[in-house]
């Protein structure tokens, strides 16, 4: 059992452990998880908080599914992980990338097409190695879908010059877009958003959209999905703007960064915005390895800049900016950033709301 670096008194949590436990909860079963980090039933409570002014959290599950409920006893989401141990001392370790062990790891050549596979279906796509489809003013390629083995997110590049876009929707789905490269204007059913690059946008369930750049410009803009969908091609952007929801875009503030560790994530289209199954975040990891960790949610990235090393179980590739990294669910993996001003990214979780959950 990990103590706290800070003092143990009867008022503070034991650390049990670091990061959180995997569990497979029952639908209906009612579950009493350990506050104090004393139980040797970890991460149930066996009644060593008495005397300690710690009390159990009862939790009955709604549902079967697995969670991670927390091992460090900080979260502010009990009795889930909120991410609170990675800001805890040895919570966000770093991982040697010239160990023994980690020089023995190969290193795959990327491969001449788009996408580089690495292990349990994770891969490495580079768009400007796809030949892309055009429909109008638009050029576009899918970088993320079932066909490719994703289960909860498509992805597509959107690019457009000098001309609006066609009208576009994804049906009855959260779409979630990212505007990589230029300024212009997002139309969502209706309604005009002034964006420029870094900017997050969200659109509604049913609403269509059109992209539309600055004169004699061009816009390059990510657009996510979930659950999965193929994109539908209108006649007429529809007149359903959702006034219960008139905030669409989200933009870069160095006052909301969250630290993880030595990283740190600003949260941009996510459920404050309405979105209910992604969330979308940007993020800087500096020079370092992290250890090699898990996720519960499906997670893509997109290298804004810098050069990079994606490793997964025997294999790691180098990646640069432009490419775009599918990490599936419960996949190991570790993301070193190998320029010295480290790998700007932006990523999107589904289904999930904090990229800072790890076991």
């Amino acid at each position: 059992m990990v103590e706290a670096a800070l003092s143990q008194g009867v008022d503070e949590p034991v650390i049990a452990r670091l990061k959180p436990y995997l569990i497979e909860i029952q639908a209906g079963r009612t579950y009493f998880w350990c506050s104090c980090g004393r139980s040797k039933r970890q991460p149930y409570c066996d009644g060593s908080h008495k005397g300690t002014g710690f009390e159990p959290r009862k939790f009955v599950a709604e549902r079967s599914e697995e969670v991670l409920f927390c091992a460090c006893k900080h979260t502010l989401n009990a009795p889930f992980c909120d991410g609170m141990h990675n800001n805890l001392p040895g919570g966000a370790p770093l991982d040697d990338p010239d160990s023994p062990g980690n020089r023995s790891v190969a290193l795959k050549d990327r491969a001449s097409t788009a996408r580089t596979l690495l292990n349990g279906g994770c891969y490495v796509y580079t768009p400007a190695q796809r030949t892309m489809l055009t429909r109008g003013a638009l050029r576009y390629c899918t970088t993320i879908s079932a066909a490719l083995g994703a289960q909860f997110q498509t992805q597509m590049l959107l690019q457009v010059r000098g001309a609006a876009s066609p009208a576009m929707s994804f049906g009855d789905r959260d779409v979630i877009l990212f505007v990589a490269a230029g300024r212009g204007t997002v139309e969502i059913a209706g309604r005009r958003f002034a964006v420029t690059a870094t900017d997050g946008v969200y659109v509604r369930p049913d609403e269509g959209f059109r992209l539309v750049p600055d004169a004699e410009g061009a816009l390059e803009v990510y657009a996510s999905v979930s659950p999965l969908a193929d994109i539908q091609w209108l006649e007429e952007l529809p007149d359903n703007f959702d006034v219960t929801c008139p905030e669409r875009v989200a933009r870069v503030d160095t006052g909301q960064r969250t630290a993880m560790g030595p990283r740190y994530f600003q949260f941009l289209v996510d459920k404050t915005l309405g979105a209910r199954q992604m969330t979308q975040f940007i993020g800087h990891i500096p020079q370092s390895k992290a250890m090699p960790h898990r996720h519960l949610y499906e997670e893509s990235l997109l290298v804004l800049s810098g050069e990079g090393c994606m490793w997964t179980d025997d294999c790691k590739t180098v990646v640069r900016a432009g490419d775009v990294l599918f990490l599936p669910r419960k996949q190991e993996h570790s993301l070193q950033a190998t320029s010295a001003d480290g790998l700007g990214l932006m990523g999107v979780i589904a289904p999930g709301d904090n990229p800072s959950i790890n076991y």
